[in-house]
């Protein structure tokens, strides 16, 4: 079994997984472990990070410039080809004509997904995030806890391989001892700000994220992973010592020919393959779940884009993890006399409760960070430190205007030169020649940027559904987006880049970018950060929710949701963590169920 086209499939599968990426992956990963015989189904390209990533490309070595371009919307150098914000041939629509209502949809159409080119945040929900009704009253509390997750987010942080310390901090868990891997040092940048900013009360903590700081212990950690299984062991260990330890050059988005990075197509794929159990068809862009007249699924409709064919692929369980979006389309898409309306859409909640990471940012330049000796700040390819939220208590005492919290991530290194002007003109104050390049070195690395990353609240103005009357290029009706911040978001958004104004001006600096920006004016538009999740929430009542606490359909026993769609809630974490540990706790019930017949 490898990466096939559609006219070499098996007549039927125990496991079809439509979309490559953090669920697909992880799924991919523990069935084929176990045994189960699998078909992936991705709709772009097939990708091999080993041998097709830009990594030591200058951006002046690279086409335009690194702009970028319909074909790679992120420039040259970023490892999504064929995706991003607009898709030939596979169009989205806005149900609103006013841009603050209207949703960016990033889809990445590779192998992989959009793991290939994420920044590699991976945090933990803590037990608040599971129960912000409960907190809050907004929203909705999920039908598990953090402790029915806390086993799969270890062994997905020993699997993956995820680097950073335990502080011990309100909301923000720790992981057990041993599992975390030793952060890289801080850049200069970082280090003077967590100086600066201590004094307002602002923590500064080493940040958690998917880079191999040093190699995996191989040796040990497999038996953890699959205790009693020495195949699977085996197998693991093998592909563990393929990978190699970041050496602090380039930016993790170019994806990673050492395989330091985790993308699950360098650290989920390779074993699931190696397993002999797993067929993965590229170019498969899927239509509909198929139902028997008893109400199971019974496989997927896709089109083979290569030849504009419809193709079909028969299992025993289908698995959608597409991206909340996508796998929304499937569903909505999945009609039968059964579901005439889409399947699980009976109560009317399919494609309801999108939510996005909320996203405003401040940019600085700092005098004290002029003229730095020339060093290697390339680091682990994106920040080693970062600001948690830290205003739970002031939050629960009412002195704040809104509920939720963020995080903040942060930019401020010698990083490479991006091969245009190095320097702003009012910065440069007409030098020229010997001058010029002088003032260009002075500035290098003095200029620091601050963005929240913060909790969205589900609202009922935000979802998705079909347009009735636009289809793609294979006759799909395509996604019609609506979307509406809360007063809840554009209020952090507010208190987030006032935040940032003070930490620069604490740091002796001054602010360049979006100076003085309300909330409303800062927050960046919905999907912007890419993070969309919901649209199929999971919870304890099928009469309010899509799937149970095993990412299960409440309407079909054998059909589950493994990417962002059944979260119920976007905590301030990024969210590809929170999708791994429940793909894996949703594969352990599948192995369990389908060992006992009962699927």
């Amino acid at each position: 079994m490898a990466i096939i086209d559609s006219s070499q499939a098996q007549p039927e599968y125990d496991v079809a997984i439509v979309g490559s990426g953090a669920g697909g992956g992880q799924m991919a990963y523990t069935l084929t472990l176990a045994g189960l015989k699998c078909v992936m189904l991705e709709a772009g390209r097939s990708y091999d990070p080993p041998t097709q990533t830009a990594m030591l490309h200058r951006p002046d070595q690279t086409p335009l410039l690194n702009t970028p371009t319909p074909d790679k919307q992120m420039g040259f150098t970023d490892a999504t080809v064929n995706g991003g914000w607009v898709i030939p041939d596979e169009p989205y629509t806005q149900a609103s004509d006013k841009p603050e209502e209207q949703f960016s949809w990033w889809r990445p159409r590779m192998l992989g997904g959009r793991t290939n080119h994420w920044g590699r945040m991976s945090l933990r929900n803590g037990p608040y995030d599971f129960k912000p009704r409960s907190r809050d009253g907004l929203g909705f509390d999920w039908p598990i806890s953090y402790e029915d997750v806390e086993p799969y987010y270890t062994k997905v942080e020993m699997l993956i391989g995820v680097f950073g310390t335990n502080e011990g901090m309100e909301n923000t868990p720790n992981s057990p001892d041993g599992v975390l891997l030793p952060p890289p040092k801080a850049r200069a940048s970082e280090l003077y700000m967590q100086k600066h900013v201590k004094p307002l009360g602002i923590p500064v903590i080493s940040i958690h994220r998917a880079v191999l700081t040093r190699p995996l212990d191989a040796d040990t950690i497999p038996a953890k992973l699959h205790p009693g299984n020495a195949w699977a062991q085996g197998i693991v260990a093998d592909s563990m010592r393929a990978r190699g330890a970041c050496f602090w050059a380039t930016d993790c988005h170019r994806g990673c020919s050492l395989r330091a990075n985790y993308q699950s197509t360098t650290v989920h794929l390779p074993p699931a393959l190696a397993t002999g159990n797993l067929d993965i068809i590229p170019n498969a862009h899927a239509r509909e779940v198929t139902l028997s007249k008893d109400g199971k699924a019974t496989g997927v409709v896709y089109i083979d884009k290569t030849t504009g064919r419809e193709a079909r692929v028969k299992a025993k369980v289908v698995v959608l993890a597409a991206s909340s979006g996508e796998t929304v389309r499937i569903l909505l898409n999945s009609k039968s006399p059964s579901f005439p309306q889409g399947i699980g859409h009976g109560n009317g909640l399919v494609g309801k409760y999108i939510m996005d990471s909320v996203g405003a940012s401040v940019g600085g330049q700092i005098p004290a960070l002029e003229n730095l000796p020339p060093h290697n700040e390339d680091g682990a390819g994106g920040p080693h430190l970062y600001i948690p939220w830290w205003l739970y208590k002031e939050q629960l005492a009412g002195k704040l205007n809104f509920p939720r919290g963020y995080h903040v991530e942060f930019n401020g290194s010698r990083a490479m030169p991006g091969g245009r002007n190095p320097l702003p003109d009012d910065l440069a104050r007409g030098a020229y020649g010997t001058k010029f390049k002088e003032e260009a070195r002075r500035y290098y690395g003095s200029n620091v940027g601050y963005t929240v990353r913060g909790d969205m609240i589900p609202n009922e103005n935000s979802f998705a559904e079909l347009d009735p009357e636009v289809k793609d290029k294979w006759g799909i009706p395509v996604l019609r987006w609506h979307w509406r911040w809360s007063d809840h978001e554009i209020n952090m958004a507010d208190h987030g880049v006032k935040t940032f104004a003070a930490m620069i001006e604490a740091m002796g600096g001054t602010v360049r970018s979006r100076k003085g920006l309300s909330g409303k004016e800062a927050i960046e538009g919905g999907g912007k950060v890419i993070h969309e999740v919901g649209g199929a929430i999971m919870g304890d009542d099928p009469k309010k929710s899509v799937c149970n606490s095993r990412n299960q359909m409440w309407d079909v026993k054998n059909l589950f949701l493994c990417d962002g769609a059944p979260f119920a809630s976007d905590a301030d974490k990024n969210p590809t963590l929170t999708i791994m540990a429940l793909a894996w706790r949703a594969g352990d019930y599948i192995i369990e169920q389908a060992r006992k017949g009962a699927l």
